[in-house]
């Protein structure tokens, strides 16, 4: 899924197979800390990348380092191909569908609680590649709700939290089982959203500003 990783300003530009390396390390980071957590020893993330650990070492000195680059690599890439989806598909409510359900896939659902704790708010890498997601979002939004196809009565932030509860495995559950079902329900959430609405909703719609800070660039733990 990751198909491009963040290199802080100033840095040296890599070789080709040093490229390809970070990359691979990158990708394989993402799927480990979905499938064992934060804490993953950084052996088992260069295992699966094909590299050895002094190649991990020399590309992230330390976890803070590498989930940061995974972070930003996710959000990069969901940004990217938000603006596509939106570029073709036949209407708005199509388009957010379709980033909705490729939130899913990019599981971004597990990795925010997961560095929830140890974010900088103010990560300017960080905040560029949210602003550019978020942009294409609530465009869509104002587009749906305007054309009559979505409930005026909600905000993307309600569908990024729902999305983001619905994503997360439940406990004792294996992840196939669980892939297995994580669209069918998000669908049922997305045909929810449909106008008109048939129910009255408590509360008031979330915000994207309301969820700032909620997935951000790690500042701890250390290896």
């Amino acid at each position: 899924m990751v198909s491009q990783t963040a290199v802080k300003p100033g840095t040296p530009r890599l070789r080709a197979d040093a490229t390809r390396n970070r990359e691979r390390i990158v990708a394989a980071a993402q799927e480990a800390f979905v499938e064992f957590g934060a804490d993953v020893p950084l052996d088992e993330i260069a295992r699966r990348a094909g590299i050895g650990n002094a190649t991990l070492y020399r590309h992230f000195p330390d976890r803070r380092e590498l989930a940061r680059s995974v972070v930003l690599s996710v959000f990069g890439t969901m940004a990217k191909e938000a603006e596509t989806i939106a570029a073709e598909a036949p209407d708005a409510f199509a388009a957010l569908e379709a980033i909705v359900h490729g939130a899913v896939e990019w599981k971004v659902g597990a990795l925010c609680p997961m560095f929830s704790e140890w974010m900088d708010v103010d990560d300017p890498e960080l905040l560029a590649a949210r602003n550019r997601l978020d942009n294409v979002v609530e465009r869509l939004f104002d587009e749906a709700q305007a054309d009559g196809t979505l409930r005026t009565d909600v905000a993307p932030g309600d569908v990024m939290i729902l999305a983001s509860q619905i994503a997360r495995p439940l406990p004792g559950t294996t992840p196939l089982l669980h892939v297995q079902f994580v669209h069918r329900y998000i669908q049922l959430v997305l045909d929810g959203l449909r106008a008109p609405q048939r129910s009255v909703l408590p509360g008031q719609p979330a915000t994207l500003q309301d969820l700032r800070g909620q997935c951000a660039v790690p500042t701890g733990p250390q290896q």
